[in-house]
This record gives C-alpha cells, sequence and structure tokens, in this order.
C-alpha cells in the first residue's frame, strides 16, 4: 500500500516597520496580505515582528534591539527552525545582509516573496519570460552584496578570455544578466506581435466582444469566471493562483458572442518591474469593451484595494476602458441583515455597482445579462422574411443575430431580429437572392 508523503512545513517569521504617516489599518492590512504571500509560497508564519520607527534603520531596516529580539526567538526561543525572515517592504541589498548576518536565516523582503510566487506559477512562454525580465532586474544590483559575502577571494578574474584586465565576477555576471535581459525582452516582442495577430484574427472571423475581469487577487475572480463561463479554471484560496491569461465565451453563448478573460490580480506595491513586465499580460484588460472590476465586498480593506487596481490600470492606459464594478463575496459579510446593510451602504457610495456572489447562480444570470445588454447597445433591431424554399438559411440567422420572434405563414417565416446593422445587411442580401424568379 502506497503512503501519501505530505511535504515537511517551513517556518517563518514576518518583520515589519511602521512609519508615522501609515496608519493601523493600513500596517495590518498591508501585514495581512504578506502573511498571505508567505502562505502562497509555502510558508507557515510563527510570529510577527513590529516596530514604529521615524525612519527605516539604514543599516539593517529594522533597529538593532529589534533584529536582536528576533535573533533571540529564532535561535533560542522558536519550537521549530525558522528559516525566513520576510520583510513587509522592498530593502537594499545592504540591509538585507545585515538583517540575515544578524538573525541567523534568510531574509526575503516584499517584492523577491512577489517574484518567487509568480516564478512558480507562470505556465505560458510569455508569463516565464516576462517574470525572469523581473528577477534578473532584481538580483542585478545584489550581485554586489553577494560578492561581499563570498570575501576577497575569486572576486577577480584574469583577462584571459575576458573582456579586459581584472574583470571582477561581478560585473561579468551583471553583464550576462543585461544580455539576458535584452534577449527575453526581444522573445516577448515577437510573442506579443504574434498574441495580436492571433487576437485580430480570431475577432475578425467571430465577431466578438470582450469582457476582462481585473481586480484585486483573491477577490474571486476565477470563481467569477467559472460562473459566467461554465468552463473549469483553478480556483484556489492563494494570491496569485491566476497568472496566465485565461479566455473563455460567455455560457450560454449571447448575441454578440462574447469572450470573457481572467486577467493577473493586482496587489499593494505590485514591484514596478513587474507593473512594466507584465503589460502584456494584463493586454486583454487594454482591448477588451468592458471591464469587470471585482472587489471582495467581505474585505474591510477594499477601497484600498479599489485604489491600488484603479492605479495600475491608470499605468497601463487601461483607465479609459468602460468599467463595472462588482462587489462580489456579499455572502462572506455576516448574516442576511449584515448583508442586506453592507449592499445598501455600497449602493449608497457606488451608485452603479453590481453587489453579488459569485456562488449564487441567480446573481451570477443578471450579471451575465447586464453584460449582454452592455454589448446589444449598438444592435438594430429588423424583420426579415425567409420563403419555405430556402429554410437551409435558418442556421446563419440564429448564428449571428438573436431572435426575438418568428411567426409563419403560407409562404415562409417572418423573423423580428436583433443583431449588428452589417450582420442583418449580409442576411438580407442572402435571402433576397434565395427569392424565387
Amino acid at each position: 500500500m502506497q503512503t501519501e508523503v505530505k511535504e515537511k512545513p517551513v517556518y517563518a517569521v514576518v518583520a515589519s516597520v511602521q512609519l508615522p504617516q501609515v496608519s493601523d489599518i493600513e500596517f495590518e492590512a498591508s501585514l495581512a496580505e504578506l502573511r498571505e504571500l508567505a502562505k502562497t509560497l509555502g510558508y507557515t508564519v510563527v510570529r510577527t515582528f513590529i516596530q514604529k520607527r521615524g525612519s527605516f534603520d539604514t543599516t539593517g531596516y529594522l533597529g538593532i534591539g529589534k533584529r536582536q529580539e528576533i535573533e533571540h526567538f529564532v535561535n533560542h526561543e522558536a519550537e521549530c527552525e525558522i528559516e525566513a525572515v520576510l520583510v513587509d517592504h522592498e530593502i537594499s541589498p545592504s540591509q538585507a545582509r545585515n538583517l540575515e548576518k544578524e538573525t541567523g536565516c534568510g531574509v526575503m523582503d516584499r517584492t523577491m516573496v512577489i517574484l518567487e510566487i509568480f516564478h512558480n506559477n507562470a505556465r505560458s512562454r510569455a508569463a516565464k519570460a516576462q517574470v525572469e525580465i523581473a528577477r534578473l532586474g532584481y538580483m542585478a544590483p545584489r550581485l554586489r552584496e553577494a560578492a561581499k559575502l563570498a570575501g576577497p577571494q575569486g572576486r577577480q578574474r584574469s583577462g584571459v578570455g575576458g573582456r579586459g584586465a581584472g574583470e571582477s565576477h561581478t560585473e561579468l555576471d551583471r553583464r550576462k544578466i543585461r544580455d539576458r535581459i535584452a534577449e527575453l525582452q526581444l522573445e516577448i516582442v515577437a510573442m506579443e506581435a504574434e498574441r495580436k495577430t492571433q487576437r485580430a484574427r480570431r475577432q475578425e472571423r467571430q465577431g466578438l466582444a470582450s469582457v476582462a475581469l481585473v481586480g484585486y487577487t483573491n477577490a474571486g475572480k476565477s470563481t467569477l469566471m467559472r460562473a459566467l463561463t461554465g468552463s473549469e479554471v483553478l480556483v484556489a484560496n492563494k494570491l496569485f493562483a491566476t497568472l496566465d491569461t485565461t479566455v473563455r465565451t460567455l455560457h450560454p453563448e449571447s448575441v454578440p458572442r462574447v469572450l470573457v478573460s481572467d486577467t493577473v490580480g493586482f496587489i499593494k506595491n505590485l514591484p514596478h518591474g513587474l507593473v512594466a513586465s507584465f503589460k502584456s499580460t494584463l493586454d486583454e484588460a487594454l482591448d477588451a469593451g468592458l471591464l469587470l472590476h471585482v472587489i471582495d465586498a467581505s474585505d474591510p480593506g477594499f477601497e484600498r484595494q479599489l485604489e491600488v487596481t484603479d492605479k495600475v490600470l491608470a499605468e497601463i492606459d487601461a483607465d479609459t476602458v468602460p468599467r463595472l464594478r462588482i462587489f462580489n463575496k456579499i455572502d462572506h459579510v455576516g448574516d442576511a441583515a449584515a448583508q442586506a446593510e453592507c449592499e445598501a451602504a455600497l449602493r449608497a457610495k457606488y451608485p452603479d455597482c453590481v453587489v453579488m456572489s459569485a456562488r449564487r447562480p441567480d446573481e451570477v444570470a443578471k450579471l451575465r445579462l447586464t453584460i449582454i445588454a452592455f454589448f446589444q447597445q449598438g444592435l438594430v433591431e429588423a424583420e426579415l422574411f425567409l420563403p419555405w424554399s430556402a429554410q437551409q438559411l435558418r442556421k446563419d440567422i440564429y448564428a449571428s443575430c438573436q431572435v426575438l420572434e418568428e411567426r409563419a405563414d403560407e409562404d415562409g417565416a417572418f423573423f423580428r431580429l436583433r443583431g449588428e446593422a452589417e450582420a442583418i445587411e449580409g442576411l438580407r442580401g442572402q435571402f433576397a437572392q434565395a427569392q424565387p424568379g
């Protein structure tokens, strides 16, 4: 009998400095987010160390007393082996090196944690290339600190076969990183061109409208995607479970047919390199006719999350695309009375919003009708006659238009249709040719 092998838990502590301008609510929300990121990366956080300071310590981020407190906990108090200190800010290479030396275990700042999650979850060729660029950009300035840790031996390389006498390992490594980034950027440009061509062909062939789900990571976008499209997409209670854009058709199919895409989630202080490198991952948002901005209504910090998403959309020039705010997870707010109170408050503040749960089929059905109504704004209604001798054209009617009414007499069938003007005119031309004599 085969026994299941369980992975050994990996333990970490979280450390953060609260600056004077950061409110307690914002500070705690950021810490909670880092703990969720740690969970996604496979860490179990056993303790959180916080310190209020006027500024970060230039030597080791935290003050000397707090660093000693962490060292004592890691080496004397903890009942498990602590493998990492996770810092809730991006810190300099020297700060990370000093903190690592003083605490006796590895140090990962917020940016590194996010990069590692992206690295582990990227699936497509484009996402992998984008993550590698961001990771290389993060590593380059840290090579000098790594060289300091390595000591003086081996820092210099002979000029033979190199690029100048005495070129250091660090300089060679940094040059290799620059070359690799340039190579990856060329690959991404080629992939983007190919993807745009494929998308243009697909939309030209099928005449599809498109919706992009955007929003904070873990707001329930993938659950809503599955509900709207009837497809099996990954739904996990982890940050950044979705990195690669998933595209499915709205189900049941509508007129016009609507493509729904799920995009990578946004997060507070998303590393700038990732905002830039993930621009192509968010291309679906740029190309969409409508954005569904999904927000977790049950999260006390949703307003901050809403601001983060708005900011990132502005950075990728997607803030001009029409947007519908979807306050999801209303079923997580509390009992029926609490849900009703929360919904009333949200509708008062955001009059055009949708308040729902992606797990309630009736509410998903209402959202589906709202999406269809948005794309039907430009459609026209018309009545066409199809003689009995040309009934083989019925399939073309149902494929390209919405049939509002159908009635028949001895000569043929009358259809009242809603569809794009061009599609209706095309059908009219086909029917005219099918008329006898």
